[in-house]
């Protein structure tokens, strides 16, 4: 008897064939049921805690994902595909999990028959080409006579996004500052020019006076108002043209500084202003006490000489990105000056990008072509923090955006709603090309598949019926967050594409269908295409694994607690 030939570590698991294939499926499945109740305007939230007992409210497929602690590692995969298409494209994350998952679900039943995954896989991949293609097809390029049909087009493609969220109430605000925030970019559309603060207390949007006939004055244009029945609503989340950040931490004598300045040249500094505290193990021996002044009065004049090339330079706000100390700031605050320590280093570069100037780390060569400028400083109250605010910047590059709200998951899910809001605007910029949401675009692509299907014959004639259905999920989907007869509602899409109306989706509101694009819910064809092919190649990974070997974990558990600590054995 020939004895076993052992290739893997002891307590390695090993498991292959149609088995494992279908164990993979099965978890992917998990998945998507976990958050298939988040699709769509009627969806709803999830509220996940982790770890570190954070709770997070949220119904975006991304962020859940991201929090969830799935370890099946053939359910990673689906993780994955989320992370890429909001870093991608900002929306469609929930979307593009569902679809990966429905493909899994309708092509099981073949892959328990018998049908090899390579067929399965080729069929898919067909299937994603005629799809694309008919997207291109069906695609509308809008065109533009102004600015403002454009900006209207991109409000509307920002509102659909904003649809789904918490914040739907409000989108047609959001969906203004999301697309103000872009076009106020430079033509490469950096997101990191964007700045998002969040300042609890106020409301999304709040009432102060019904008797409010005229729309009131607003300074250095940072306000925005809604005109409604009460008058001129006032909105306390709104859109700064230049760059806003909190206050940082000051010394005594901060509040002796001016805090409103016209035109003023900004000193953007990397050095640090305050007297260096002794090390604990720093000595210095001297004989006299002269020779000790000394020591101190060298320390003080350093100081004092980098403060005087400041004042001299002619700059009038100073900012750091390391402390400014007591005597430094009381030494500005005696000569009209603002400063502020210890900023932010992505706070820092916006405010560079936009009001010019240069990031040093010397005072010796401080002048106007390293200071920035911009029309208007203020330091602001907003809500219970102060704010600093430049305005008017003469490159005006970057901008930010001060949301209130009344707690903090209602803040952080409205700033998760806000970037997906911001992605799509700038999808859509390099991209104009849009077709009809609202599950139209999935019921068309599932009749151009289900007729293609009719025309080949084999095996692949199944697996392509199999994708046409899997595409009916997102409809469906909507319809079951929704409430609604999803049978019904199916019924009658199948029946308006069988005669050509390729534009029809669910009508939320009124429990129907409607022609989406009429009804102006619009999405960037980039969603769309980026979804399908990530939701296909997730589904073809899945299915091109025939053995998982899961390792033991090394040195982990009781192991890990043996010895007698600093690395001696017992």
């Amino acid at each position: 008897m020939r004895p076993p030939i052992l290739l893997l570590k002891e307590g390695t698991e090993d498991s292959q064939g149609k088995s494992q294939l279908l164990s993979n499926i099965t978890a992917c499945q998990a998945v998507v049921e976990a958050i298939r109740t988040t699709l769509g305007p009627r969806g709803m939230d999830k509220l996940i805690v982790d770890s570190r007992g954070t709770a997070t409210i949220s119904n975006d497929g991304a962020t859940i994902m991201k929090i969830s602690d799935i370890i099946h590692p053939a359910a990673k995969i689906l993780v994955d595909i989320a992370k890429s298409q909001d870093a991608e494209v900002g929306d469609g994350t929930t979307s593009v999990v569902l679809l990966a998952g429905e493909f899994l679900k309708q092509v099981k039943p073949y892959v328990e028959e018998g049908v090899h995954p390579r067929i399965i896989i080729k069929a898919l991949r067909k299937g994603l080409k005629i799809a694309q293609d008919r997207i291109d097809q069906i695609a509308y390029k809008m065109k533009f006579n102004n600015d403002d049909e454009y900006r209207t087009f991109l409000q509307k493609c920002a509102a659909t996004a904003l649809n789904s969220k918490l914040i739907h109430q409000e989108k047609d605000f959001f969906s203004k500052i999301a697309v103000d925030a872009v076009l106020l970019l430079d033509e490469l559309l950096p997101l990191n020019m964007i700045g998002i603060k969040k300042v609890q207390g106020g409301g999304l949007q709040s009432i102060q006076n019904k008797n409010h006939s005229q729309r009131p004055t607003t300074a250095q244009g940072c306000g925005h108002y809604k005109r409604s029945a009460y008058g001129w609503l006032p909105l306390d989340s709104q859109l700064i043209t230049g760059v806003s950040f909190k206050k940082t931490f000051s010394y005594a004598g901060f509040e002796m500084q001016p805090k409103h300045y016209k035109s003023p040249k900004i000193a953007l500094l990397n050095i640090e202003l305050e007297l260096k505290a002794e090390r604990s193990n720093a000595e210095v021996r001297v004989n006299t006490v002269e020779e000790f002044q000394k020591v101190v009065d060298t320390e003080w004049n350093i100081l004092y000489e980098k403060l005087e090339h400041i004042y001299k330079s002619g700059a009038q706000v100073v900012l750091s990105k390391l402390p400014i100390g007591d005597v430094a700031t009381q030494y500005f605050a005696d000569r009209d000056m603002f400063c502020a320590g210890r900023v932010v280093d992505e706070d820092l570069k916006r405010t560079m990008k936009a009001c010019g100037g240069v990031i040093v780390a010397t005072t010796y060569d401080l002048n106007d072509s390293v200071l920035g400028k911009c029309e208007y400083f203020e330091e602001k109250q907003i809500g219970g923090d102060r704010f600093n605010i430049f305005s008017g910047c003469p490159n005006a590059k970057a901008c930010t955006i001060i949301l209130r709200g009344g707690g903090e998951h209602l803040l952080d899910e409205t700033e998760r709603s806000l970037h997906d809001a911001i992605m799509i605007v700038r999808r859509t910029v390099k991209n104009d090309s849009i077709v009809a949401g609202g599950g139209a675009i999935e019921m068309e692509l599932s009749k151009v598949l289900r007729d293609y299907s009719r025309s080949i014959a084999g095996k692949e004639q199944l697996i392509v019926a199999a994708i046409a259905k899997s595409l009916e999920i997102i409809p469906r989907q909507l319809c079951d967050n929704a409430g609604f007869d999803a049978t019904n509602i199916l019924n009658k899409l199948r029946q308006k594409h069988a005669q050509g109306g390729e534009a029809f989706g669910v009508d939320i509101n009124r429990e129907h269908v409607v022609d989406n694009f009429e009804n102006c819910v619009w999405e960037p064809v980039i969603i769309k295409k980026n979804a399908l092919a990530a939701a296909i190649e997730a589904a073809c990974l899945v299915l091109s694994v025939d053995q998982t070997i899961k390792n033991p974990k090394s040195g982990g558990g009781e192991e890990q607690q043996q010895g007698r600590g600093r690395g001696r054995p017992m």
